[in-house]
């Protein structure tokens, strides 16, 4: 048979990128779209708080019946910042410089230069990187001095402002976003402002940023991963026109209800372009929801944020990290499927990893342990020897199995009893629960089981010794670890 011109040049390149591109890759690596929203209580999403949730969310309810939730799915921390840092990195965020609170202002990068993360390991192995959305893990602007004007002077960047730290230089090919709530008029495009915004045209900005990425991607012969950090429904609560008055509980339940609606339309997007089937889509929150939603008045109304989960974001109680999390790969996770595995966000590194083949060097994911056996239905044991907890003034917790430690006497955050209160000063100094029996944290049994308290210490004190919690080579935390922080205040982010 007699060749084309083209149909030799396809031969050519075929034998030629063959060997590099490995001969069934990448069509079988799937694409990656992480959806993290901002301040989304446990409680918030209705499947998961069917008796006391109140706000729709059937797009999200929709999203939990076509793949896989997990109910014991928690973030690094209890706020922002250190969240982001866990989920990009596979590594707890207090290793790093930030012990408490977030970052404020355009600052140095939380993540080092030199660091893996989740973006940079996936270009490694052949994918497209983008984040679309919020990304709070600190970045300088040009001409602004090192500290990129001091914390919480810059109210946002002009027009045409430049970073030369930003997302780009941590593993993404792509950025369409801003840098934190207090910023967010501010939108960068790669690297550098091109619009200013009002906060209640952001989320409708990014769902079409997204949509638009995900077709063009799409047609595009490498994987892709979006990472789609959402500045909703953290402050400020700005629902569009269209969602004022839609839930009936105030503008906080007609923003979570636009949260929703743009979960659906990614979903929809993804469907669209027929890529569904050959797509890993994550779902989960940051932290949970922040008191600046009217927590008390939406409990009056009905609705409970947290479920029946004790505290809220900023703690370091359940309701403050233990979050929505769901997971879509159709044909490969069974539509409708429940995990009880206990899972931290510092999973995706080690996910991302196995998912494409890679191992990862001592140096990167010190936290991270796959959850890929649990999406497939093959998991015949707990993925995790223990998880650590952190509260936003940098209080520990740390779980194994169904037993909690809590190295405060308070909240470690902005519920009563708080850091440095009269009542918290009443209380011992140690709180200890077992979350099998006491989901709510009402029964503190550390003087009953003193050596519960000691064994899961001595682990603590492990991880924090080892420079990780995953086996691996002993590695070194960027500061000193100070595990107890008795009377500190919890800032306000």
């Amino acid at each position: 048979m007699k060749r084309t011109p083209i149909a030799l040049l396809l031969l050519s390149l075929c034998i030629f990128l063959g060997p590099a591109l490995g001969a069934d890759a990448p069509a079988t690596k799937p694409n990656i779209v992480y959806i993290l929203a901002d301040d989304l209580g446990y409680g918030d999403v209705h499947c998961l708080n069917p008796e006391r949730g109140k706000i729709a969310t059937p797009q999200l309810d929709k999203l939990a019946g076509q793949g896989m939730t997990f109910t014991d799915a928690h973030g690094s921390s209890s706020v922002c910042t250190p969240t982001r840092y866990g989920i990009l990195t596979g590594r707890y965020n207090w290793r790093s410089r930030l012990q408490s609170g977030v970052l404020d202002g355009y600052v140095e990068p939380l993540i080092a230069a030199d660091r893996l993360t989740v973006p940079a390991l996936l270009k490694q192995n052949g994918y497209h990187t983008a984040i679309i959305g919020k990304w709070h893990l600190g970045y300088t602007i040009e001409g602004e001095g090192k500290k990129g004007g001091g914390q919480g002077k810059l109210a946002g960047a002009p027009m045409g402002a430049i970073t030369h730290d930003g997302p780009l230089t941590r593993g993404f090919d792509e950025f369409f976003g801003f840098h934190h709530a207090r910023m967010m008029k501010s939108v960068f495009e790669n690297d550098r402002v091109t619009q200013i915004i009002e906060p209640v045209d952001i989320l409708p900005a990014l769902v079409k940023r997204s949509t638009e990425h995900i077709a063009a991607r799409s047609k595009a012969w490498q994987p892709f991963f979006l990472y789609l950090p959402l500045n909703s429904p953290h402050t400020p609560i700005v629902p569009a026109k269209e969602w004022q008055g839609k839930s009936g509980l105030g503008d906080y339940g007609d923003f979570v209800m636009e949260t929703d609606w743009a979960v659906g339309e990614v979903l929809a997007a993804i469907d669209k372009a027929g890529i569904a089937d050959n797509t890993l889509v994550i779902f989960t929150s940051d932290n949970g929801c922040s008191k600046a939603a009217g927590i008390n008045a939406l409990e009056k109304q009905g609705h409970y944020p947290s479920a029946d989960l004790r505290g809220s974001k900023a703690d370091i109680w359940e309701g403050g990290h233990r979050m929505p999390y769901f997971v879509r790969w159709p044909g490969k996770i069974k539509a409708g499927s429940r995990s009880s595995q206990l899972i931290c966000h510092t999973d995706l590194m080690a996910t991302c990893a196995e998912l494409v083949g890679a191992k990862l060097p001592d140096t990167a994911g010190e936290d991270s342990v796959s959850i890929l056996p649990a999406l497939l239905g093959t998991d015949k044991a707990p993925l995790r020897e223990a998880i650590v907890h952190h509260s936003i003034n940098g209080s520990f917790s740390i779980r194994q199995g169904n037993m909690k430690l809590e190295l405060c006497a308070d909240s470690g955050g902005w519920t009563a009893p708080t850091p440095g209160s009269n009542e918290s000063k009443s209380l011992p100094p140690t709180q200890l629960y077992d979350l099998s029996i006491d989901l709510s944290e009402s029964k503190n049994l550390q003087a009953e089981r003193p050596e519960e308290v000691a064994r899961l210490s001595k682990l603590l004190d492990q991880y924090i010794a080892n420079g990780r919690s995953t086996p691996g080579a002993k590695q070194t935390n960027d500061a000193t670890i100070e595990v107890r922080k008795r009377g500190r205040a919890a800032k306000e982010e």
